[in-house]
C-alpha cells in the first residue's frame, strides 16, 4: 500500500452534497500506513456534517476493494466549518455562519424551532451562539432556564468591555430578557429597537462561532432590516404552520428576502406543528392544522423543504421548564429537530461551495 494508491482509491468517494470527490475536494489529509494498517482523516465542511458515517464507510470499502483487501482501515473526522463571506469582517469576526430564523407571524413556534435547531448543531459537535432578537417579546431566558440571570462584562483586550454571552448547554446566548427586568414592557420605538439590536451584534463578545443563531421578531420590520443590513446573513429559515393564515403570512416573509436591499438567500422552510401525536399513541398522526402546507408552499416558491416538526407535549413542556426538548429524551422530537438541523447545513455548505438552489432543492 502507498499514499498514491490510498489517494487513488478515495477518488471514487464523493462528498454526497458536493457532487465532487474526497480528493478533489482535498478533504483528506495525515494518510499513515504501517503494515496492513492504514490511516488517515476526512477534513469536513462542517463538525455538524450529517453525512461523515457514510462517507468514512465509503472510503473504507473504497481501499478494502481497490487497494488491499486486508487492510485494517481507520478514519478519523476533522472539521473546517466552510463560510462564504467577503465583508472586511469588522462585525462578528469570528462568526463563519449567520442563520436568521424567521416566521411572517407571531405563534407558529419560531423561538423553539430556533432554540433546538441551535442545540441540534451543537450536539453535532459545531460551535454555536444563539442571539434573542425579539426585542418586543424575548423568549430565551424562559427557555434556557436563565430568568434573572445578567450578563457580565469582560475585558478582551479592545477599547472598551464587553457583553459576556451566558453559557446553557454548550451554547452561548444573548437576549434582551436577561438585561431587561422581564416584569416590565419594552416599549420602544424602532430606532431604539434597531439601536439595541446593534449592539447584540457589535459589543456582545460572540468570539468563534461556527453558528450564529439569531432568532428574529415576527413579521417584517424594522429589525429586521437593520440586521439584514448589518450583518453579513448566510441565509434564513423561515418557519410556518400547515394552515392557511400562517402560509399566507409565510409568504410576506419570503417576499421581504426578495427585495433588493435585502441580498440574504433562503436555506429553505420548515413546518411547526405539523402533527398531533400523543404519547400514548406514538405511531398515530392527528393533522390538526391541515396537512403538508408548508410543503406545498415550499414547492411553490422552488424552496428546499427542510423537514416537519410534530406537536407534542414534550416541546411545549421543554419550553416552559428551561430544558428545551434536545435536551430531554423524547426521540420522535429530537429526531425531527436532528434531521432538520442536518438540511440546514448541506444546504448551508451547498451554498458555501457555490452550488446553485436548483441542486439545493433536489438534494435536500
Amino acid at each position: 500500500m502507498t499514499k498514491e494508491k490510498i489517494l487513488e482509491a478515495l477518488s471514487n468517494v464523493q462528498e454526497p452534497d458536493l457532487g465532487k470527490d474526497l480528493v478533489t475536494l482535498n478533504m483528506i489529509k495525515d494518510i499513515e500506513i504501517n503494515g496492513n494498517d492504514v490511516s488517515f482523516t476526512i477534513v469536513l465542511t462542517t463538525p455538524a456534517c450529517p453525512m461523515k458515517d457514510m462517507m468514512g464507510t465509503a472510503s473504507t470499502n473504497a481501499i478494502k476493494l481497490l487497494v488491499n483487501k486486508e487492510a485494517n482501515v481507520k478514519v478519523n473526522f476533522t472539521a473546517n466549518t466552510t463560510t462564504k463571506r467577503t465583508d472586511a469582517k469588522t462585525i462578528l469576526p469570528k462568526v463563519k455562519n449567520i442563520i436568521a430564523v424567521v416566521s411572517g407571524k407571531g405563534g407558529v413556534g419560531k423561538s423553539t424551532v430556533a432554540a433546538n435547531l441551535a442545540l441540534a448543531l451543537s450536539q453535532s459537535g459545531a460551535k454555536v451562539g444563539l442571539m434573542d432578537a425579539d426585542i418586543y417579546g424575548p423568549s430565551v431566558p424562559i427557555m434556557f432556564g436563565v430568568r434573572g440571570e445578567r450578563p457580565m462584562m469582560i475585558d478582551v483586550g479592545g477599547e472598551k468591555p464587553m457583553i459576556a454571552p451566558l453559557e446553557r448547554f454548550g451554547l452561548k446566548l444573548i437576549s434582551i430578557g436577561l438585561l431587561v427586568d422581564e416584569k416590565n414592557a419594552v416599549v420602544w420605538r424602532g430606532p431604539m429597537a434597531s439601536s439595541a439590536i446593534k449592539q447584540f451584534i457589535t459589543d456582545v463578545f460572540w468570539d468563534e462561532l461556527d453558528y450564529l443563531v439569531i432568532d428574529m421578531p415576527p413579521g417584517t420590520g424594522d429589525i429586521h432590516l437593520t440586521l439584514m443590513q448589518t450583518v453579513p446573513v448566510t441565509g434564513a429559515v423561515i418557519v410556518t404552520t400547515p394552515q392557511d393564515v400562517a402560509l399566507a403570512d409565510a409568504k410576506k416573509g419570503i417576499a421581504m428576502f426578495g427585495q433588493a436591499q435585502l441580498n440574504v438567500p433562503i436555506i429553505g422552510l420548515v413546518e411547526n406543528m405539523s402533527y398531533f401525536t400523543p404519547a400514548e399513541l406514538p405511531d398515530n398522526k392527528y393533522y390538526i392544522f391541515g396537512k403538508d402546507g408548508g410543503k406545498r408552499l415550499a414547492d411553490e416558491y422552488d424552496l428546499p423543504f427542510l423537514g416537519q416538526i410534530p406537536l407534542v407535549q414534550s416541546i411545549r413542556e421543554g419550553g416552559d421548564t428551561g430544558i428545551p426538548v434536545m435536551m430531554g429524551d423524547d426521540s420522535i422530537t429530537k429526531k425531527a429537530f436532528e434531521e432538520f438541523a442536518a438540511y440546514v447545513v448541506r444546504s448551508i455548505a451547498m451554498r458555501n461551495a457555490n452550488i446553485s438552489g436548483e441542486r439545493i432543492a433536489e438534494t435536500v
